[in-house]
């Protein structure tokens, strides 16, 4: 079985650099190790340089692994698409109007 090549925007491939840079560098803040940080996330240095690259082909589980080895930054992802404006502007266009108000309860 042959492995598929992930197919990105470059808008997209940046982001994941940016990505793997920032958590490079969060490890070097904390000075930890190649070795402790990966020993911690518990895949090999080789899969730990290749998330630090922002690589596509690691899985995002891996990611999230790296985040929590640096001391619990997995708590982060929680943000992401947390304040979905596009997504509740759809969601309000499809809502159905009432045009009358419920009847009350005596």
């Amino acid at each position: 079985m042959s492995k598929r090549s992930v197919v990105l925007l470059p808008q997209t491939e940046q982001i994941l650099e940016q990505m793997g840079e920032q958590i490079k560098l969060a490890r070097l803040r904390r000075r930890l190790s190649v070795d402790l940080v990966a020993e911690r996330a518990g895949i090999s240095r080789t899969t730990l340089w290749s998330v630090e690259k922002g690589s596509p082909s690691v899985a995002v589980g891996i990611y999230a692994a790296v985040l929590h080895a640096l001391n619990n930054m997995d708590k982060d992802l929680l943000l992401v698409a947390k304040d979905d404006e596009l997504g509740r502007k759809l969601q309000d266009l499809e809502l159905p109007v009432r045009r009358r108000a419920p009847k009350r309860e005596k």
